[in-house]
């Protein structure tokens, strides 16, 4: 495994990319999606969003509620199927091709910005 991308600037990205914790409030199934995702409601404090996420091959929806995930909460709004995903849940391939979710590793406030 190597580095594929070439530096950047941190404080462009920074700038650029916002980043903050959540909870996921509610999670349900979405099976008129392309792909296996859930339709994902996450609380950041002062703004709730909706969010598409492929979590599907190691979560249940009830085993999700109540956690916290990292998320970037700019990008604009993406429609799927009818359903407006208003933010990117983070996450990593695990190395059989699962999603797992990136959260912190203590509860922080909603809302705390990544940085």
């Amino acid at each position: 495994m190597g580095i594929d991308e070439p530096d950047i600037d941190p404080s462009v990205f920074l700038e650029d990319v916002e980043m903050r914790i959540g909870e996921i409030v509610d999670a349900e199934p979405f099976p008129e999606a392309r792909k296996d995702v859930y339709k994902l409601t996450v609380d950041f404090g002062e703004a709730t969003r909706q969010s598409a996420a492929g979590l599907t091959d190691n979560y249940d929806p009830e085993d999700l509620v109540g956690r916290q995930v990292v998320a970037v909460v700019n990008l604009g709004t993406v429609n799927i199927a009818g359903f407006e995903s208003q933010c990117l849940v983070t996450g990593v391939d695990d190395g059989d091709g699962d999603v797992v979710h990136l959260q912190p590793e203590r509860a922080v406030p909603n809302g705390t910005r990544i940085y």
